[in-house]
């Protein structure tokens, strides 16, 4: 993405920084209770404030580690941006970075000061949050694996949970603060721990908050209370520990994707608590989007937060609390790549039914955003509003299945009304007239609300040289350009719509477009009457102010319409997928813009420019009545995917075999454990013991057989959706679901229980007999509850035993090659396990499978109990200057008993299976898929039962092709040989 310069960010949407702050508006007198000295960030009781000015923050939640590509980092801030958010909300999660204690990983697809200068050069302000616990459904809620052996409760202040927090903030905290306002970055908020509300210790809290300030952090600190604060006392509000600034989680419409159409606000009304009154009210992480944890599909999650439910909730709460801090979780979910994902609530996918999509698609959600967006940048005085009741109010419907909530600017007077049903349940379409006295006089408004909606009208507002007295239709944006206004109205379609406007003298109306009905009164007003319908234009002029062009349209018209800055000016651009940016220079308005077809650009800008270059296309174009440029902009070049043939495919567990080398295997023999669950008898099994803590792990243990073995019993943690396999002396003998979550050491402490049958005659006494098992580990538990009980569960055999036999059995284990000591730590420690094809690259490019057997494609192949491997190569050469957004589907029914492990040159990109969730379709990011070049694929197959039918087709394919998106830069990682695979 090219860089853009200050000056065009300066009259973007969002403000960087105080020098271009402006005048401060209502500003406290001296710095508010609490604010950080010297920071540029300030607060009072109705807003966030930079540099003096008040801001509405419309933050969207993004993940920097479920987008392992750096390249596409700024394809996302640019659609954040576009899209009418003016910040972004981050977690840093430590597990990510650090593989074992006292390392920690800060490059590549783990650059977050790349990704931090990434938000500052889209213009986007940052909520900077490092836990030390994050949850945000990762594996350990952020905290890596080996704090499991760390002597201490996690979340408290015990010396060696302290010790190792400590080190991790260390090291997060000075590139946090680098990047503060203060410093020419753009992190105004820094959030302290993460949703902290169960055995809570105060003193940590305080000292993550101590840590900061010696780190250099000078921004407003502040927490997230989860998930209702009406329903009881903020834990960090007040006393000790408190922050400056805590904010709330709301997620009202619960997480019941599968019952999309009849769920409305089952957990509340939405609304986020007041905190304090010294400060403004915040939702911390407010409800945009939902993890499917019945596996109903992404898509029933969109559907249950879409377009309905964020018109009632996200505008209620702007009004009935005054909320004017807003982060949206999600604004992009992304991928749950390598074993990332917590295990019992998500699989690969982390879309989270979010505006945009995992693979970087559009949305009517984003539509929405950006409608309510650019209405939070444009009208400055939402930024400080009180409610207003009883009959100071002055506002009513003649309906009484219309509710009405009024608040008011005190030092504008600017009002404003929610105009929604009475019963938030009702599903009918009502109409009434809204009577509301407003600083310029009393109006009678048409209104109508559809079930389910509500509107937020503004009264007595300066928009731009205009005064509108009221309007029943809704403000996207407005903008003053070239010596005039510009501003675009919406409502639904075909409800009635009324705007007045004042003027000292009688001005020239001109209805370019539409059907609109004007009058003019001799007390100053001009009163517009219409149906939403299409896009209607009015242009006005004299009457004693500069002139102005209305665009009166619809939801759907109102979301074709881009807002971008320029040095000069904005500019509205109406009818490409997305601007990215935009320039005038020389009478030439440059727009950086995405088109997925050929189809009508439409630019409003100053009246000089005369000529239109969309990406690297020249647009020719004429002269509209609206004084606009309007073109036609190319649509993409064909792009053409191939068709994935040549595959080879090898056995993949040879560790079932009695007499497989596992010399090099470690012992399993320690006897303690800082697991608060302890085992009954013999040595601790529990795989992070020894320091393999991600995907699968092999156990293979040796015990003298009597020739009497009935069966073996086993037990295993592995988290939902995991399972384990055993052979006993090369024959299979199962396989068994693995434990979800053991209650505590003494309630359940085998959850995850398996019996399986000896075959008689199969040991022979004095035989040495090997017991192999394969444990797939499906992630940690995440430490929601703040209870080593749940967060320090084992992962792996938690018991076993041979009935019929006292003999001991000497047990070894093997993970990921390496543990903790990483032979690959470009793409770090959660992207393989301990598979033998791992261990010996097999997922590497530059494999050498040329023994391996050929095959047209895992398609149809009968499989059998165990592991299996398949690869292919494929080249692409995708058309440049376009975004092609690359998957990879499997056909045919999911599965069941059959869980294959996706690599793309070497990066753990999903799991697919019918034990692990509904996905058929990975996105393959650019950057790891080489768009110009060779790529491989490798597919690591699992099978529990013989599947005669194995795979369904295996193919190529585009969620979305357009011209324009960012170049995006392969990402450097290495190729066979690793260091020890050989």
């Amino acid at each position: 993405m090219k860089l853009k310069a200050l000056a065009v960010l300066a009259a973007s949407l969002v403000l960087l920084s105080p020098a271009f702050a402006g005048p401060a508006e209502g500003r406290t007198a001296g710095p508010p209770k609490g604010s950080a000295t010297g920071s540029g960030v300030t607060y009072d009781h109705h807003s966030l404030m930079i540099g003096g000015r008040r801001l509405v923050v419309q933050a969207a939640e993004v993940h920097y580690f479920r987008l392992p590509s750096p390249g596409l980092w700024p394809d996302i801030m640019d659609k954040i941006r576009a899209g009418g958010f003016n910040a972004i909300s981050v977690y840093f999660d430590w597990a990510y970075h650090s593989p074992k204690p006292g390392v920690y990983d800060f490059t590549g697809v783990r650059d977050v000061d790349r990704f931090l200068r990434t938000a500052e050069r889209a213009g986007l302000y940052v909520i900077a949050r490092p836990g030390p616990y994050i949850n945000a459904e990762t594996t350990g809620g952020g905290f890596p694996a080996w704090l499991k052996n760390v002597p201490g409760r996690a979340r408290s202040s015990d010396a060696g949970f302290t010790e190792a927090y400590r080190d991790w903030l260390r090291h997060i905290n000075p590139i946090i603060a680098r990047h503060q306002l203060s410093r020419g970055g753009s992190v105004v908020l820094y959030n302290a721990e993460n949703e902290y509300a169960a055995n809570t210790d105060a003193a940590y809290m305080q000292d993550v908050q101590d840590r900061a300030r010696a780190d250099g952090i000078d921004v407003p600190i502040t927490t997230n209370d989860c998930c209702d604060a009406a329903s009881w006392t903020s834990t960090w509000a007040e006393g000790p520990g408190a922050v400056q600034l805590p904010g709330v989680d709301d997620y009202p419409q619960s997480f019941d994707c599968a019952n999309a159409d009849t769920v409305w606000g089952p957990w509340g009304e939405g609304t986020t608590e007041r905190l304090r009154d010294d400060i403004p009210v915040f939702a911390a992480e407010y409800q945009a989007g939902a993890i499917d944890g019945n596996n109903t599909g992404y898509d029933g999650c969109r559907d249950l937060t879409g377009p309905a439910y964020m018109k009632y909730f996200y505008k209620s709460n702007l009004m009935v609390t005054g909320a004017t801090a807003f982060n949206y979780y999600m604004g992009f979910g992304g991928t749950n790549w390598g074993w990332l994902a917590q295990p019992n609530d998500v699989y690969t996918s982390y879309d989270y039914g979010a505006a945009i999509t995992e693979a970087r698609q559009l949305t009517r959600k984003y539509d929405e955003f950006k409608r309510q967006g650019y209405f939070l940048q444009a009208v400055a005085p939402l930024a400080k509003t009180d409610l207003v009741t009883g009959p100071a109010a002055a506002v009513a419907a003649d309906n009484p299945a219309i509710g009405v909530v009024a608040r008011a600017n005190p030092d504008t007077g600017t009002r404003f009304a929610l105009i929604r049903h009475a019963d938030g349940t009702a599903t009918t379409t009502d109409s009434a007239t809204l009577t509301w006295t407003v600083p310029d006089g009393t109006y009678s408004l048409p209104v109508q609300v559809k079930g389910r909606d509500a509107h937020v009208l503004v009264g007595g507002y300066d928009l731009g040289g205009q005064r509108l007295a009221a309007s029943s239709s809704e403000i996207m944006t407005h903008a003053s350009i070239g010596g005039r206004d510009v501003a675009v109205l919406y409502g639904t379609a075909g409800s009635p719509g009324a705007t007045i406007l004042r003027y000292s003298t009688r001005p020239d109306v001109r209805v370019l477009a539409g059907d609109v009905r004007y009058a003019y009164s001799p007390d100053g007003d001009l009163r517009l009457d219409y149906r939403h319908e299409g896009l209607a234009r009015v242009l006005v002029s004299g009457g004693g102010r500069r002139p102005l062009l209305l665009l009166l349209g619809t939801d759907e018209t109102a979301a074709t319409f881009w807002r971008a800055g320029t040095a000069a000016a904005p500019i509205l651009v109406r009818g490409t997928s997305l601007v990215r940016s935009a320039d005038l220079d020389r009478g030439t308005v440059r727009l950086d813009a995405d088109t997925a077809a050929p189809g009508e650009v439409e630019v409003f800008a100053d009246p000089g420019a005369a000529r239109l270059r969309a990406g690297d296309a020249d647009v020719p174009v004429t002269r509209t009545p609206s004084g606009s440029l309007l073109g036609r902009a190319p649509g993409p070049r064909e792009a053409r995917l191939p068709t994935l043939t040549g595959w080879r495919t090898h056995d993949g567990a040879p560790e079932t075999a009695p007499g497989f080398d596992d010399s090099s295997w470690r012992t399993a023999d320690r006897a303690t454990t800082e697991s608060p669950m302890k085992p009954a008898s013999g040595p601790v099994l529990y795989a992070d013991d020894y320091g393999f803590h991600y995907g699968d792990v092999w156990y293979r243990g040796r015990f003298t057989a009597t020739g009497a073995e009935t069966a073996v019993t086993l037990n295993t943690i592995t988290g939902r959706r995991g399972q384990y396999l055993v052979w006993l002396d090369g024959h299979y003998l199962g396989t068994a679901a693995g434990g979800v979550q053991a209650d505590s050491d003494t309630a359940n402490p085998a959850p995850g229980p398996g019996r399986f049958t000896v075959p008689a005659g199969l040991l022979k006494p004095g035989h040495t007999a090997t017991l192999a098992v394969l444990v797939q580990n499906m992630g940690h538990n995440d430490d929601w509850t703040a209870d080593d009980n749940r967060f320090k569960q084992p992962r792996g055999l938690v018991a076993a035993a041979v009935e019929g036999s006292t003999a001991p059995i000497a047990w070894k284990i093997q993970g990921a090659r390496g543990g903790e000591d990483l032979p690959d730590p470009v793409r770090g420690p959660l992207n393989t396990g301990g598979q033998y094809g791992e261990r010996s690259g097999w997922h590497l490019p530059g494999y050498p499978d040329r023994s391996w057997t050929g095959v047209p494609s895992p398609a149809g192949r009968p499989l059998a109990p165990g592991v299996t491997w398949y690869r292919t190569d494929f080249r692409l050469d995708l058309p440049k200057g376009q975004d092609v957004s690359t998957g990879l589907r499997f056909g045919g029914d999911v599965p069941a008993g059959c869980r294959v492990v996706v690599y793309l040159n070497g990066w753990n990109v999903g799991q697919y299976g019918g034990d692990i969730g509904p996905q058929k379709e990975f996105v393959l990011p650019a950057g790891l898929l080489h768009e110009h070049g060779a790529n491989t694929l490798a597919l690591s197959v699992t099978v529990k039962d013989r599947t005669p039918a194995g795979l369904g087709p295996i193919s190529l394919f585009s969620y979305a092709n357009v011209r324009g998106g960012v170049p995006v830069a392969d990402v450097p990682a290495p190729a066979y040989p690793l260091p020890g695979t050989r």
